[in-house]
């Protein structure tokens, strides 16, 4: 079931498309949904991270990343033809 549910995301496949030899798309999809629900994806995270932990094998070092990424001045939202103004409160 693991590898199915693993296989589908990582291949960005449908549902349908799995390869049957993981089982039905519909048990592996019900078996996800009720995974994400209630915790065993998070259980079964914190049980690798902890037995990684244990033997040294993660080096637990934080990176973060701030990359900005600038956009074409067209890219803004702005209408086409220029920007319109109003003249203010009242006018009119």
């Amino acid at each position: 079931m693991l590898n199915g549910i693993v296989f589908k995301f990582r291949s960005g496949v449908a549902w349908r498309d799995v390869p049957e030899r993981y089982g039905s798309w519909r048990s592996l999809h019900t078996r996800f949904r009720r995974w994400a629900a209630d915790g065993t994806f998070t259980r079964m995270l914190h049980a690798a991270q902890a037995r990684a932990d244990a033997t040294g094998d993660v080096k637990w070092l934080v990176s973060v990343d701030s990359t900005i990424v600038r956009a074409h001045q067209h890219a803004a939202g702005a209408r086409k033809g220029g920007a319109r103004r109003s003249a203010g409160p009242g006018a009119g």
